[in-house]
């Protein structure tokens, strides 16, 4: 199985696709510009992102960068395709703020790998990506994703299109089948283990310690939940509401924090990389000032001493 090394932290393309609020191109360059100026080379997309706007806008900023200075990953699974019918119409039930003339077709098949693969290369304008995942497969169709998306994207690899393979998905069920393929090079990880919500500890980490398979760390903010120090009632939680059980405990995290000089997101950062297994954090941000806080709250220290104190008052797992 192919290795490969993955900078600590890396920028996840989502908002330049128009996730949550519409960006300018020049607003969504800005952003990527200011993640380059802070070090970050490895940025992540996929053609659900905006119905291709966020693969289109990373190829135009990184056609102005050395290809062989950054890392890229995208994602399979999802083709694009015109829709007639959503002309006019906005993407808004998936969360992006674009024409809804194109809509997604789920193709797990070989050819459908392959041609997503190709498509996603002429919207980023490279000639190769690194890594290529398959997007949330339970989702469509898990054992189609295991018995023949899975052995596709192995194919590629193999055949030397892309250098890693994975599979992304929030299903720490689905997470757990796909690694136990034993084919992948990579696992990403979205808001599964992270200072708020840790359920792929039980199992699918320690499956990747066994088999030697990287976790790319997304969604550790939990789509927003974790991205202020004083969360209220109001953040989001996995895309959605949050509890009044959930938004207790992490008001507790939040206040433990403090007593060690800590903000809560830039524990939640650090809490994302600290299994061995993590080869990368992958974090989205809509704004310049966001990146940067971020990249500094990545550079910084926590005190060893916080993450002992958190399994004590029964905060996180030990």
């Amino acid at each position: 199985m192919t290795k490969l090394s993955l900078p600590r932290l890396g920028y996840g393309a989502a908002n330049v696709g128009n996730l949550y609020r519409a960006l300018s191109d020049d607003e969504a360059a800005e952003v990527l510009e200011v993640a380059w100026d802070c070090g970050i080379r490895y940025f992540d997309t996929a053609p659900h992102y905006g119905l291709g706007l966020s693969e289109r806008r990373l190829g135009a900023f990184l056609a102005t960068k050395p290809r062989d200075e950054f890392v890229i990953s995208t994602k399979v699974g999802r083709l694009l395709r015109p829709n007639p019918v959503g002309v006019g119409t906005t993407d808004l039930d998936n969360d992006f703020v674009v024409p809804g003339d194109t809509r997604r077709e789920w193709d797990f098949s070989r050819d459908g790998i392959r041609r997503s693969l190709d498509e996603s290369l002429g919207r980023l304008g490279l000639d190769r990506v690194d890594v290529l995942f398959l997007h949330d497969p339970e989702r469509h169709d898990l054992c189609a994703g295991l018995d023949t998306a899975i052995p596709a994207l192995a194919g590629l690899r193999d055949e030397g299109a892309v250098t890693a393979v994975g599979v992304g998905s929030m299903s720490t069920d689905a997470l757990l089948a796909s690694v136990s393929t034993g084919a992948l090079d990579l696992l990403m990880v979205a808001g599964r283990l992270t200072l708020a919500d840790q359920p792929a500890l039980a199992e699918v980490v320690p499956e990747c310690r066994r088999l030697g398979v990287g976790i790319v760390n997304a969604s550790v903010f939990n789509s927003g939940l974790l991205a202020t120090d004083d969360p209220g009632s109001t953040a989001r939680f996995d895309y959605g509401g949050v509890s009044a059980e959930l938004l207790e405990r992490v008001r507790a995290i939040a206040v433990t924090c403090r007593e060690f000089g800590v903000d809560l997101p830039t524990a939640a950062l650090h809490y994302a990389s600290r299994d061995g297994s993590v080869a990368s954090v992958v974090v989205a941000s809509s704004r310049p000032a966001q990146v940067r806080e971020n990249a500094a709250r990545v550079a910084g220290a926590v005190p060893e001493g916080l993450w002992p104190e958190l399994v004590a008052r029964g905060l996180i797992p030990a």
